[in-house]
């Protein structure tokens, strides 16, 4: 799995999570429960993965909806 989106806004990972799966592509949200840890205060970013095979696709859908993706380290 490659991470393609990670941010602080629940929203936008539903939004990029729908638009995956309008598209066929599986996908998979971490760091979902970090919140108990941190008291819900939305410091800690959740991460949107992909498998190593769609990620070429996942980012193209990402760009074409001006959502900004992780880059390759």
């Amino acid at each position: 799995m490659r991470e393609l989106l990670r941010t602080n806004d629940p929203t936008l990972i539903a939004f990029a999570s729908a638009l995956l799966q309008g598209e066929d592509i599986d996908c998979f949200q971490m760091d979902v429960h970090m919140s108990v840890l941190e008291g819900s205060i939305g410091v800690l970013p959740r991460r949107l993965m992909v498998h190593q095979r769609d990620l070429f696709r996942a980012r193209a859908v990402m760009v074409d909806h001006e959502i900004p993706v992780t880059e390759d380290r």
